[in-house]
């Protein structure tokens, strides 16, 4: 990266949290910044979006008035999201009407590339230019079918990747579709899925395209997650995976 300059290598922009869980969109910011981007900005409900300045000073917030995502807060949303490469939307919003109202209008507002995950899933919301991260009780709320690979491969499109976790993840785009076999039972942690969140975002914003980003995250949290099995036994945590990332070989 000699001779390039801050911002070149990827922005990413993570909108999520709220009075509940502030550490969900801290771990995507942080692995999006893991996966070798030059900025992650959250943009929070103002309480969470101070403890996450305490929790990372590599992390920029952005501090929304109110205790959670509203529909007011969408207009100043779709201006700021111009100015990144790929916006995640969803770890840690909660499921609150007015919230899930705001992803709907951002999703349809926000024209770059995005990663919908967590509760984002939940609000519905039209799905273009973007990657979901579904497990499979989200998988059944966002598409109304079961969980299976049949049906991932006829729920994603061109520009919407399913991204579907499980003990063996499922990567489609409607006609490529490839599985992921690392990872381990450790990872059921709470946060390991705000990092792949992340992580996706951060591949997307240094231009790889989504179907790849969605694979290759997917491989590199897996493997992160292994060799931290190997390293620590089931003891390990989401944030444990943030310094492990970075070492993973990229294909």
């Amino acid at each position: 990266m000699r001779g390039q300059h801050k911002g070149e290598n990827g922005r990413v922009l993570v909108i999520g949290g709220g009075e509940d869980y502030v550490g969900a969109p801290a771990l995507a910011g942080m692995a999006a910044l893991r996966s070798g981007c030059d900025i992650a900005v959250v943009a929070a409900p103002e309480k969470a979006a101070y403890a996450i300045n305490s929790m990372s000073p590599d992390l920029i917030t952005k501090k929304l008035l109110g205790r959670e995502l509203s529909t007011t807060h969408v207009p100043v949303l779709a201006k700021m999201a111009e100015g990144f490469d790929c916006v995640v939307i969803g770890p840690g919003l909660g499921e609150k009407p007015g919230t899930l109202e705001a992803v709907r209008m951002l999703c349809s507002e926000i024209k770059a590339k995005k990663v919908l995950d967590a509760d984002a899933l939940k609000a519905r919301p039209v799905l273009r230019n973007c990657i979901v991260t579904p497990h499979a009780k989200e998988f059944e709320v966002l598409f109304g079918k079961k969980a299976t690979k049949a049906n991932a491969k006829k729920a994603a499109k061109k520009d919407c990747v399913v991204l579907l976790k499980g003990p063996t993840d499922i990567i489609t785009d409607g006609s490529r579709l490839v599985e992921n076999r690392t990872g381990n039972d450790g990872m059921t942690v709470g946060g390991s899925g705000d990092c792949l969140a992340g992580l996706v975002a951060g591949l997307v914003a240094q231009g790889m395209p989504l179907f790849k980003a969605a694979a290759e995250a997917a491989r590199v949290n897996g493997l992160a997650g292994d060799a931290l099995l190997e390293e620590m036994g089931y003891g390990f945590v989401a944030s444990d995976l943030l310094d492990v990332i970075p070492l993973i070989a990229l294909e």
